[in-house]
């Protein structure tokens, strides 16, 4: 009698990453998740800093914008940091710059000093992101990289429960000030993950192998000519989304947004090069709306809590922690879904479900343990998928310039999110700022829907570029065998703008 030969079984998904693995990616997790206890901080005192500052609602929602002022800067530099010098030294620097940041929000004396030490936060988070997620996701298996997209950026909204917790607990009998001060640590995990971390291994193999250090900005200073109108391109862009997003504009706006936003655009059609300026643009376009219909919630719910319904600091608060574990539940969920479905599937479905629950979670006006059901659920669909944008974003580029475009095209998305607020603020003025905050949500998910379930920004690359590689991520775990560099991964192809 013959015994069937069975096949052993293959061991858990979490076994595959090893202990080395984890240790790096936990070191990923928590600077992200100081990230968003810093960013998240502000929110929590909107109101108390307008009191004592005497602002207006539209200025005090400014002060949440700040801090995307300067991502797109933050984001290309760092990214490029990242890409010519490794991921672990880019996610350093990040972390204490958006540390250094919050401290300084501490000490400030008026609106100016306040918004000046959020741009600094700004450049730290946005390097931030670029780095922790080009890092874990160039460190585990091509196969779960969305579960490791998700669980990185669940991340983010423990740190906004974090901070909920302590401002409850300190706010109340310290002032505001003190919520800043604690922000300083941070900066002892920078230099944990400087001495303990290795370096991410897709970038060891295919970069640092290779003994090229990559130069993301190369097309920026190809020359002389060059290097003098892209520095003059830095600051009006940076000089215009100041103004506008402070009284200094007041009165060309319209103006200064077209000004802005024509120096971006070019910055991306130059790093993008003959193949790939248009998937740039593209990128970006989707990523600002993507915090356009995020970021009215984060930034406003608070505030909203507070003046709308009357909620006292402990409610405020349980309110957030609902909002907070529901996103990162939903981080996490959607890091699975992502791998058993796709990422683009997973997005438009989950952003789908989402939608129901926009305008019942602001018709909820007596109930806080309803309110904060329903705003886990919304959260966990419409935040926690955002898990998957990094996942979404990195597979566009190739190793050796990922980082970089990553963070470029992320950040200046991220625009989306110094909007956001100041145009729920805006709308407000005409509805009730629930409302303002409902149809926002509500109308810009759908546009996000379409951009992401359709693929639009690889849909429109291949308009220039038929042979485009529709995700180097997976094209690069396919290509680069144990000890081999793929040269394609490592290079991108003639005509591209990002040359090594």
């Amino acid at each position: 009698m013959s015994s069937a030969r069975t096949t052993p079984a293959s061991p858990p998904w979490y076994r595959e990453i090893g202990r080395e693995k984890w240790k790096s990616f936990f070191a990923a997790w928590i600077g992200y998740l100081l990230d968003g206890f810093d960013f998240v901080l502000i929110t929590l005192v909107l109101t108390e800093i307008a009191d004592d500052f005497g602002l207006s609602t539209v200025e005090s929602a400014s002060l949440v914008s700040g801090a995307f002022i300067t991502r797109w800067l933050g984001g290309a530099v760092l990214g490029a940091l990242g890409d010519r010098f490794g991921r672990k030294s880019a996610m350093v620097v990040s972390i204490l710059l958006y540390s250094i940041g919050t401290f300084a929000c501490g000490f400030a004396w008026d609106y100016t000093s306040l918004f000046t030490a959020r741009l600094l936060i700004g450049m730290g988070m946005a390097g931030e992101y670029s780095a922790s997620a080009t890092y874990v996701l160039e460190s585990w298996p091509a196969r779960l990289r969305n579960r490791a997209s998700g669980f990185l950026i669940s991340g983010f909204s423990l740190g906004g429960v974090l901070a909920a917790e302590v401002y409850e607990q300190v706010v109340p009998s310290h002032g505001w000030r003190w919520l800043f001060y604690i922000g300083l640590f941070p900066v002892v995990v920078a230099l944990w993950v400087r001495r303990a971390l290795p370096e991410a291994d897709d970038w060891e193999e295919q970069v640092a192998a290779a003994g090229e250090r990559p130069n993301p900005f190369r097309p920026l200073f190809a020359d002389r000519r060059r290097a003098a109108v892209n520095t003059a391109l830095t600051v009006v862009a940076t000089g215009s989304l100041f103004a506008v997003f402070t009284p200094l504009g007041a009165g060309a706006v319209p103006v200064l947004s077209v000004v802005a936003a024509a120096c971006l655009v070019a910055f991306a059609v130059q790093l993008g090069g003959r193949r790939r300026w248009l998937l740039f643009v593209a990128l970006c376009v989707t990523v600002f709306c993507a915090f356009l219909y995020s970021w009215p919630v984060q930034a406003l719910l608070p505030t909203y809590l507070k003046t709308e319904l009357g909620f006292t600091p402990e409610q405020v608060s349980d309110a957030l922690y609902y909002a907070g574990f529901g996103t990162m539940a939903g981080c996490v969920v959607t890091g699975f879904v992502g791998d058993r479905f796709g990422t683009r599937k997973a997005y438009g479905f989950t952003l789908l479900v989402g939608i129901a629950f926009v305008f019942p979670v602001f018709a909820v006006r007596d109930s806080p343990v309803v309110l904060g059901v329903l705003l886990f659920l919304m959260l966990a669909c419409m935040q926690g998928i955002s898990g998957l944008l990094p996942k979404f974003i990195a597979g566009h580029f190739p190793t050796g310039t990922r980082a970089a475009s990553l963070g470029f095209t992320y950040n200046v998305g991220a625009l989306g999110g110094a909007v956001a607020p100041v145009l729920g603020a805006e709308l407000a003025s005409a509805m009730s700022l629930g409302q303002s905050l409902a149809v926002l949500t509500f109308s810009l998910t759908l546009v996000v829907i379409l951009l992401i379930g359709f693929d639009v920004p690889s849909r429109l690359n291949r308009l220039v570029d038929p042979d485009a590689v529709p995700d180097y991520l997976a094209a690069e775990a396919a290509a680069a065998g144990p000890g081999e560099v793929s040269a394609r991964a490592v290079r991108p192809k003639d005509g591209d703008g990002c040359r090594t």
